[in-house]
């Protein structure tokens, strides 16, 4: 059995195609466009890629986007500030901050300071919380991303097996939240999260009807830690010595056995960005909604 490609590139450009015309009948509507803001601190170059990739795909769907850089030694204080000059411009609808910071600003930092109808990371306090209790406004935009690839493939987890390896508040944790939600497409699972201090974590993944492979290590789910007919969604993304791209998965060998797997690159990653682009949509219908009800 070779598993069935869930193509998250094909999937990612339909939904930033749809979110154009949202867009442009936003902007005809309101004489303004969806805007997100990019706060990059440093000069990494994983993130540099990554934001330029993000503001591409803004400029494709129609969006305003920015660019606003600090320097690898700027302070919290001066993070801050900035992050408060955007919550206050009324042309910037969803702030990015672009993680991980420099180690000597906590990453609370830049959660904290973004206001909560502009956090389209879906990483702040209030956006989970409201997770937490069922009536989510903000997705985190991966976890969205790997929803939103299962309901569009008809993948149903409704009473199933979903097991989570990683806990990060960006994927894991989230990851798990969205999938037990009560009532909806995707959702009603029954989930584990495995983590770093789970023993025996193979065991547990034998059992998933679907893996959800977030751990930050290349290849590390091997075929036999796979249920033959699983759905496998790898986030992980790995640059090898020789160049080439791997996830956290063993793709080659885990297709042999899964019933449906994600490619890296080409599945999770681009999801990421059509939901951040969906995020920012609908912070700018929140906010003009805002407005028009003082």
């Amino acid at each position: 059995m070779t598993a069935t490609l869930l193509d998250g590139k094909a999937l990612a450009q339909a939904i930033q195609a749809e979110l154009a015309g949202h867009a442009r009948a936003f902007e005809q509507a309101h004489g303004v466009r969806p805007g997100l803001a990019a706060v990059l601190v440093g000069d990494r170059p994983d993130s540099r890629v990554y934001v330029a990739s993000k503001r591409k795909a803004c400029e494709k769907a129609g969006f305003a986007s920015w660019l606003h850089q600090l320097p690898e030694t700027a302070t919290a204080d001066e993070l801050r500030a900035l992050i408060d000059r955007l919550n206050a411009d009324p042309a910037v609808h969803g702030i990015l901050v672009q993680l991980p910071l420099p180690r000597h600003i906590p990453e609370t930092v830049a959660l904290d300071a973004v206001a909560p109808l502009k956090d389209v990371d879906g990483f702040g306090a209030e956006s989970l919380g409201l997770l937490v209790q069922g009536r989510p406004r903000y997705l985190a935009c991966t976890p969205a991303g790997i929803h939103r690839l299962l309901v569009r493939n008809d993948i149903n987890v409704v009473g199933k097996h979903v097991v989570v390896l990683g806990r990060s508040t960006i994927v894991g944790k989230p990851a798990a939240l969205i999938l037990m939600q009560k009532g909806g497409p995707a959702a009603d699972a029954t989930v584990t999260v495995c983590h770093s201090r789970t023993p025996d974590v193979a065991a547990h993944t034998r059992q998933a009807d679907v893996l959800l492979a977030a751990i930050g290590q290349p290849r590390h789910v091997r075929a036999d830690m796979v249920k033959p007919g699983a759905v496998v969604i790898d986030v992980g993304i790995h640059k090898l010595e020789d160049g080439s791209l791997v996830g956290d998965v063993d793709f080659a060998a885990v297709r042999e056995v899964a019933g449906a797997i994600t490619p890296v690159p080409g599945g999770v990653g681009p999801m990421t960005i059509a939901m951040l682009l969906e995020n920012t949509l609908l912070a700018a219908r929140l906010q003009r909604e805002s407005e028009e009800g003082r």
